[in-house]
C-alpha cells in the first residue's frame, strides 16, 4: 500500500502526522501557494501535476494505491482532476473533507453561489468589509472599489493589491473568537464575506459576526461529482485498513 495525500490544509497536515505515527507509506503533495507551509515528516512534492492526465501518470509511476483528496473545499479544479485521474488509473479515492457550516439562531447570512454573487450582494454605499476568502479571489471585488476592505492572508502579498482601499493582516489560523471579535470591532467591520469552508480553524469569524450582529455573505462550496467523503483521520485509517484486508 502506498497513499498519496493531496494536501495544503491544516486538516491535511494533521492527517500526514497521523500517517507518520502509524508508519503508513505515503507522499504528501501541495500546490505551493503558501510560502511557509506547516511542516510534517512525510515525503513531499510541490507544484501541479499537469491536469488529470498528469496526475494519473504520477499515480502509476509512483505506484500509488490510494488517493486522499485533503485539499481545500474550494480547490474544485484539483478535486475534479483527482476524480478523473483515479478513474483513469483505477485506484480508490476518498475526500478528507470537513462538513460545511450551517447557520444557527442569531446568524444573518446571505447565501450565494459564487464570488460574483458575493460581489452583487455587497451594498452600493461605502462599507467596511472583512473579505475573508483568501488571496486568490480578491481581484473581482475591484468591481466595488468604494468599500474599505480588510484582508487576512497567510503570507504577505508579493505585489500591489487590486483593491484601492485595503488593509492586509498577515496571520495564520486557527483563530479565536476573542481575536476575531476584536479585529472586527477595532476596524468597524460592517460586512463579512466568507467561503463555507467548514471546520473549526476558521469558524471564529462566523461566531464573532453573530455576536456583533453583522451580516455575512456566505459563499457556497463549488459543486463536484459524487465521491466518498470522510471527516476524520480515524475514518481514513479505517478506509485504508478495509482495502488492505480486501487485498487492494
Amino acid at each position: 500500500m502506498r497513499a498519496l495525500i493531496l494536501g495544503g490544509t491544516g486538516d491535511a497536515n494533521h492527517l500526514a502526522a497521523v500517517f507518520v505515527r502509524e508508519r503508513i507509506d505515503a507522499i504528501y503533495s501541495y500546490a505551493g501557494r503558501t510560502q511557509f507551509p506547516l511542516g510534517h515528516a512525510l515525503p513531499t512534492r510541490i507544484g501541479g501535476f499537469g491536469g488529470a492526465v498528469g496526475l494519473a501518470d504520477y499515480i502509476r509511476h509512483e505506484r500509488i494505491t490510494h488517493v486522499i483528496d485533503a485539499t481545500h473545499p474550494f480547490a474544485a479544479e484539483m478535486s475534479r482532476h483527482a476524480i478523473e485521474a483515479c478513474v483513469a488509473a483505477n485506484v480508490p479515492l476518498v475526500a478528507f473533507e470537513r462538513a460545511p457550516w450551517s447557520s444557527v439562531k442569531g446568524d444573518n447570512w446571505f447565501e450565494v453561489d459564487d464570488i460574483a454573487g458575493a460581489i452583487d450582494r455587497l451594498p452600493e454605499q461605502r462599507a467596511r468589509v472583512f473579505l475573508a476568502i483568501g488571496r486568490q479571489h480578491i481581484a473581482p471585488f475591484a468591481a466595488k472599489p468604494q468599500h474599505a476592505y480588510t484582508l487576512r492572508f497567510v503570507d504577505a502579498p508579493d505585489g500591489a493589491l487590486p483593491l484601492p482601499a485595503a488593509e492586509v493582516i498577515v496571520s495564520r489560523g486557527p483563530f479565536t473568537l476573542e481575536g476575531d471579535r476584536e479585529l472586527m470591532r477595532s476596524r468597524g467591520i460592517e460586512w463579512l464575506v466568507a467561503r463555507n469552508s467548514g471546520g473549526t480553524g476558521a469558524r471564529a469569524k462566523i461566531d464573532a459576526a453573530r455576536e456583533l450582529g453583522l451580516p455575512v455573505i456566505m459563499i457556497a462550496r463549488p459543486a463536484l461529482p459524487e465521491r466518498q467523503r470522510l471527516e476524520s483521520a480515524e475514518e481514513v485509517l479505517a478506509w485504508l485498513a478495509h482495502d488492505a484486508r480486501l487485498g487492494a
